[in-house]
């Protein structure tokens, strides 16, 4: 299969000599261009974790355009939609659980550096430098198609959309999700996560967990300062605090299978104004990461003692706010399959790649506490292209055909999951 991509009208890279199965569900022409122009005056008008309020309302209208009903979540962003006949608990109307395809909204506080791209952020400061966009745009797509198969009633089973607020803001916004009822009576769930180390046309796929566990840590370090001169008279917070960053990383990775992977990284340290003066404060902030899910679960009383002993020590005053982030992302080993079929029906065996475990968190973790699901790697570098855009920086940018192969890649999953669960 030739993995040269090629320019259309649109500007979108097309994958030519993909294989296509025999499922119905593949993404029309028009659709295709108008899935691209949505993608981009999202990426153009980006909105921060619980301030999505016109990507909300623009995904409401497109849906509602195509004789849908969504229902936006009781925290004002983010909505729910059902394809197809979903009863009072949920469940399709013969009891099975549905399918839940979900996408994340929110964008990041940080500037958008394309400067040569036409659809370039708007937004001073805030850019969809995660691919959350992409996301959105492949859920909805796939809404869109399977709703046309539903209407000829070539849809055997329902599917549920989740548009999910928040996904950046910890613990994230999957959880206000979950309360308010989008897992209700879902048996399922996939999604997709913009991978720029993958081509596009192609997905990476893991069975067990493919990201990691994600905490934040704030500190703050008190005593006693005084002059320079006499720190023997002091608590020495700069002293105190250097340790802290040092040391508790080391105590950390002693107390735990090192396979577990739990590490503590520091991102802001602060103290002191004057060069001659030993401060009385001293803040510290970072994150901890953890692989394995079990050691995740013991991760707040092993970091917070390893920070006592070290402040202790240096006769410092410790005051740790630990904030639960989210869990790894556990893909189910049957759901991922069903993610790997999907991909062969539509593009082949050559689609699928394996992936590594990512340190990165993502929320999407918590839907996994509750059903089986998995998340793919969804490719998005231009085939040939050496330069990787990474995710959370400001020049990100995807191969638009990646939309296609995202909105293919769920059509095809909706339709094998209702024929492996039939009665």
């Amino acid at each position: 299969m030739s993995r040269e991509s090629e320019a259309d009208p649109s500007g979108e890279h097309v994958l030519p000599g993909a294989p296509v199965g025999a499922l119905p569900g593949t993404l029309p022409e028009a659709l295709r261009a108008e899935l691209v122009a949505f993608r981009r005056d999202m990426h153009m008008h980006p909105e921060l974790g619980n301030q999505e309020f016109r990507t909300t309302a623009a995904i409401k209208a497109r849906l509602e355009k195509a004789g849908l009903e969504p229902r936006v979540l009781a925290v004002g962003t983010g909505l729910v939609c059902d394809i197809g006949t979903v009863g009072g608990g949920g469940a399709a109307a013969d009891g099975v659980p549905v399918l839940a395809l979900r996408a994340d909204i929110d964008a990041l506080p940080i500037p958008d550096t394309k400067t040569e791209s036409a659809y370039r952020s708007t937004v001073p400061d805030r850019a969809h430098a995660c691919g959350h966009d992409v996301h959105t745009t492949v859920v909805l797509g796939a809404g869109l198609v399977l709703a046309e198969l539903h209407r000829q009633g070539r849809l055997p089973r329902p599917v549920r959309l989740i548009f999910q607020p928040a996904e950046e803001v910890l613990p994230g916004g999957a959880a206000d999700a979950i309360e308010d009822g989008a897992l209700d009576g879902v048996g399922r769930i996939i999604a997709v996560h913009c991978d720029p180390r993958v081509d596009a046309g192609r997905i990476g796929l893991r069975e067990g967990s493919i990201t990691s566990a994600c905490d934040r840590l704030e500190i703050a370090l008190d005593g006693p300062g005084g002059h320079t001169a006499r720190p023997h008279l002091t608590t020495d917070l700069v002293t105190a605090a250097a340790r802290v960053v040092t040391d508790v990383p080391a105590l950390v990775g002693r107390r735990v299978d090192t396979r577990a992977g739990l590490a503590v990284t520091w991102g802001r340290i602060e103290s002191g104004h004057a060069p001659n003066v030993i401060p009385q404060h001293a803040e510290l902030s970072g994150t901890v990461r953890c692989l394995d899910i079990e050691a995740w679960r013991q991760a707040p009383d092993i970091v917070v003692a390893a920070i006592d002993e070290v402040a202790n020590l240096h006769r410092a005053k410790s005051e740790i706010t630990y904030v639960r982030g989210v869990p790894p992302v556990v893909n189910d080993a049957d759901v991922t399959g069903l993610l790997r079929d999907a991909m062969v029906a539509r593009r082949g065996e050559t689609g699928v790649e394996g992936t590594e475990q990512s340190l990165g968190g993502e929320d999407f973790s918590w839907y996994l506490e509750r059903v089986p699901g998995a998340m793919a790697r969804l490719g998005v570098r231009t085939p040939g292209e050496r330069t990787v855009r990474d995710l959370h920086q400001g020049d990100f940018d995807a191969d638009e055909s990646a939309i296609t192969v995202g909105v293919e890649l769920f059509t095809a999953a909706a339709l094998l999951d209702a024929a492996t669960r039939a009665h």
